[in-house]
C-alpha cells in the first residue's frame, strides 16, 4: 500500500456540554479529569441567546484534546463501552468519527463516583493521512486533494481492522 495513503489518528477530542448550571459544569470537569488525568479547558459563550439565558462570556461546557499513545489506550476503551458497535451515522465524509456515551460507568476501569453522579460526554476522533499539513501550515497554505480526502467508506476500513469494530444498525 502506498505510505501516503495510510489512515492515522490525529487526535481524540472529548466534550460535556453542561449548560448554564455551573455545578454540572465542576461535575464534568472532575469526570474528564478522572477519565484522563488531564485537566479540561472550559469552553465560553460568544453569542447572547436570551430564550436559554445565555450571555457572552458564560461557562457552558469543557473539552480535552489528546494526540498520540494515549488516544490508542483511551480508544479502545470508548469504543468498548459502545458494546464495540457504532452507526453509520457517527462518521462524516471528511474522515471524523463522532459519538456519544450516555453513562460514563460504561467505559472499562472507570468506577462510579458519588461527587460526579450519573454523565455522559461526546467522543470524536479525527484521522487523517500523510501530506494534510498543507492545510494546516503557515505559509502557502492550501486544500487537501479529492482523491485524498479520507471517505465515510475508508474511516468505517480503519476501525474496523483497527479496533473491531462492527458498523451497523
Amino acid at each position: 500500500m502506498n505510505p501516503m495513503k495510510q489512515i492515522r489518528i490525529e487526535k481524540l477530542t472529548l466534550n460535556i456540554g453542561t449548560g448554564k448550571d455551573q455545578n454540572k459544569l465542576d461535575k464534568a470537569v472532575l469526570l474528564l479529569k478522572a477519565i484522563t488525568g488531564i485537566e479540561p479547558v472550559k469552553t465560553i459563550t460568544t453569542k447572547r441567546i436570551p430564550a436559554w439565558g445565555l450571555r457572552p462570556g458564560l461557562p457552558i461546557g469543557c473539552k480535552l484534546t489528546l494526540r498520540g499513545e494515549q488516544v490508542k489506550k483511551l480508544l479502545s476503551r470508548f469504543i468498548e463501552a459502545k458494546d464495540k458497535k457504532l452507526s453509520p451515522d457517527c462518521f462524516d465524509n471528511s474522515g471524523n468519527i463522532a459519538f456519544g456515551i450516555h453513562e460514563y460507568i460504561d467505559i472499562p476501569e472507570v468506577k462510579y463516583d458519588p461527587k460526579i453522579g450519573i454523565m455522559g460526554l461526546q467522543v470524536c476522533l479525527t484521522l487523517e493521512r500523510r501530506g494534510f499539513r498543507v492545510k494546516r501550515r503557515r505559509v502557502q497554505q492550501a486544500k487537501v486533494g479529492q482523491k485524498h480526502v479520507i471517505k465515510k467508506e475508508e474511516a468505517i476500513a480503519f476501525l474496523q481492522e483497527a479496533y473491531g469494530v462492527a458498523v451497523g444498525e
